[in-house]
């Protein structure tokens, strides 16, 4: 007995920074039952053509149905997160919407075209980016795409860069009202070392990336897959939160998208 509480005692020793201290969750799994209601926590009001690159996506499954967020990239690719796609049956993408309800047009694409990253692993949060194949979409002022990185910001860390993430996603811990307009919140990137003392070595790694979130400003629920863009750029895909609620001070994490630029261009060619 002494011999196993011993080893206990050293497996927790060697886990110290490795384990999260606060529990992430998947703004999708915020809620026992998966809704639309809600947006970002505190953020502003998106005009009409602010985010082009930005669509609604209406997952449905045996199991019920659920929102995300999702950015084009390509006349015919939406890139979202693999916790979003994964075990849904098909997806209703809304384009060209600031008011939700009312997108320019909308398409319906069954798993089939999902793309979703082969080595997802949801227990530590791993690989979480898929790719969705769609028909393809004429652009206009309010349908359009987003970059990808260049080649030469493949190591940048964009630590202390502001970006804007964009969603429908929960306005508060507390809301329960549909969201009707689409939003936006600018966050500045921490480095994975800050980000790693709350959630730990083991779920933050080089392929996600993380901001702060002062003011109760945040992701939320309904946000998962949307984008975190840089001066026109994708460089994030929301990913997980704190399980303590949107407004708990605890970082935001994305999937870094320069980590899997060529997993990106391999399946689409982008």
């Amino acid at each position: 007995m002494k011999v196993f509480v011993v080893l206990v005692l050293a497996l927790a020793s060697a886990s110290a920074g490795l384990l999260p201290i606060v529990a992430p969750v998947h703004p999708r799994d915020r809620v026992s039952t998966p809704s639309i209601t809600g947006r970002i926590t505190n953020g502003k009001d998106a005009v009409a053509g602010q985010f082009p690159y930005q669509v609604g996506l209406s997952f449905s499954s045996s199991a019920g149905s659920w929102w995300c967020g999702g950015s084009i990239i390509g006349n015919e690719w939406v890139l979202t997160a693999a916790h979003c796609t994964d075990g849904a049956a098909s997806v209703t993408i809304y384009y060209g919407a600031t008011v939700r309800t009312s997108p320019e047009f909308t398409q319906i694409v069954s798993a089939s075209k999902f793309r979703q990253h082969e080595n997802y692993l949801a227990l530590t949060i791993r690989n979480d980016i898929s790719l969705i194949q769609t028909s393809s979409v004429s652009f206009s002022a309010s349908v359009n795409k987003i970059n990808l990185p260049a080649v030469s910001s493949s190591y940048s860390t964009y630590e202390g860069k502001t970006a804007v993430a964009s969603g429908w996603g929960l306005t508060s811990d507390s809301a329960t009202a549909v969201a009707r307009d689409l939003q936006y919140v600018d966050l500045t990137v921490i480095s994975n070392a800050v980000c790693q003392n709350t959630f730990g070595s083991l779920i933050v790694t080089s392929r996600v990336l993380c901001v702060a979130t002062p003011n109760k400003s945040s992701t939320c629920q309904g946000d998962s897959g949307g984008p975190l863009a840089l001066d026109g750029v994708l460089i994030g895909a929301t990913s997980f939160g704190s399980a303590d609620g949107c407004e708990s001070g605890a970082p935001a994490a994305f999937t870094r998208i320069t980590y899997f630029r060529d997993w990106i261009k391999g399946i689409s060619g982008i």
